[in-house]
């Protein structure tokens, strides 16, 4: 993101001319040569003293874009001769500081500015938690695991690998949902951040004959991300997928790496797959348990993992399960995405018709609910698409 004098702070050299007056006072200059006439004796101060406030007004916007621009992107100081500072001949005066301090805050109100780090990442695990708890319904298992382990690789002081999380489940559960709040709890700008890298399998890796090129190509954005950002994010959707050439080639990144010590801070690497693999097994569990007569929320973990890592490493219908990523356990979590149930889809439906500033009724809720398809056929317990298509649903009933 680049930063520096072409931010449109245009308004500054007009805010801060005011002070060049106080800053260009000095005393009258002494007389000229007694040859010249007593009525240019008389003109030459005041002369002179305008060259000299008009000199002054010149030097003090620079000066305070300079100290400006330092603070705001600190960067720039070292790298950049015009912006380091350099004795004009006067001091800041209190007043000049008290401006630059609202300027500053101003300009930090409204554009990314921190006083050190990557201003580009903000990490906002409370926001997280609130996302998790309050937009994603139904998955008890994945709010927990999510935030627990986002958090904790966040704050570990020296990291020695990638984080890697597998999200599984049924189409609509979730799992795009859950990506999206990371990258914006995470990062400022969300998934437009430079840090952020999504790619989707049968968009940008469409043909199986150019698995060579997407290989090369891949590796490349990858280094280079990382190489513009401390702390990265990379989604990839439909992992199951994803070439077995281009799971290997991801291999190198998920592996544990040594300390740099030319770095001054470790990198933090997350990668997130994204996939409809093992879909059905968390759904026959899950049913298993609420035919039991266990409730959703009482469903651990360990009622679901074993079944799911099984299955993912015995399908043949992917590569995903045969490559080093899962051999080899770099993966570090395989996440469930339970289905969704009515009650389930009808909170989504009241989260669409809000999104929408659109009013609704119980029974709106109720009927966009009933417009869903339930599985299995005989107990109609699971929505087959989960969320999906609700935002085409109330469509019914807009004015």
């Amino acid at each position: 993101m680049p930063r520096g004098p072409r931010r449109p702070l245009w308004l500054l050299p007009l805010l801060l001319l005011p002070l060049a007056g106080a800053l260009g006072r000095r005393g009258p200059a002494g007389p000229r040569e007694a040859a010249e006439e007593a009525g240019s004796r008389r003109a030459w101060p005041a002369f002179q003293g305008l060259q000299e406030r008009l000199r002054a007004a010149g030097a003090l916007p620079r000066r305070y874009w300079t100290l400006f621009s330092c603070r705001v992107w600190p960067e720039t100081c070292d790298q950049d001769e015009e912006a380091s500072p350099r004795p004009l001949g006067w001091s800041l005066p209190l007043l000049g500081q008290q401006y630059l301090d609202i300027l500053t805050t101003w300009y930090c109100s409204y554009r990314d500015c921190c006083d050190s780090g990557d201003c580009r990442i903000s990490n906002d695990f409370k926001g997280l938690e609130s996302d998790l708890s309050v937009r994603l319904h139904g998955q008890h298992l994945a709010q927990e695991l999510v935030l627990t382990i986002v958090r904790g690789y966040l704050e570990l002081p020296q990291p020695d690998k990638a984080l890697a999380l597998s999200f599984h489940g049924w189409s609509g559960t979730g799992k795009n949902f859950v990506a999206r709040m990371l990258a914006e709890n995470l990062y400022r700008d969300g998934l437009r951040s430079a840090c952020v890298q999504v790619f989707i399998t049968m968009l940008h890796f469409p043909h199986p004959q150019s698995v060579h090129l997407y290989k090369d190509w891949l590796t490349d954005q990858v280094r280079k991300t990382q190489a513009r950002c401390h702390q990265t994010l990379f989604i990839f959707d439909e992992a199951e997928k994803l070439h077995p050439e281009l799971l290997e080639a991801l291999g190198p990144h998920l592996e544990r790496q040594a300390p740099d010590p030319r770095r001054a801070e470790s990198r933090r690497t997350i990668f997130l797959f994204l996939s409809n693999l093992g879909g059905n097994v968390i759904n026959e569990v899950v049913l298993n348990l609420l035919k039991a007569g266990r409730a959703r929320e009482e469903i651990l973990m360990e009622h679901v993992a074993p079944r799911l890592q099984a299955e993912i490493v015995a399908s043949t219908d992917s590569g995903f399960g045969h490559s080093r990523l899962v051999q080899e356990n770099l993966i570090d979590f395989f996440v469930p995405f339970l289905p969704l149930e009515k009650q389930h889809v009808r909170l989504c439906a009241r989260d669409a018709f809000q999104s929408q500033e659109l009013l609704y009724t119980e029974e709106a809720l109720d009927e966009v609910a009933r417009m869903m398809v339930y599985v299995p056929k005989e107990e109609q317990i699971f929505s087959s698409q989960g969320c999906k298509s609700i935002a085409q649903r109330i469509n019914y009933f807009l004015p």
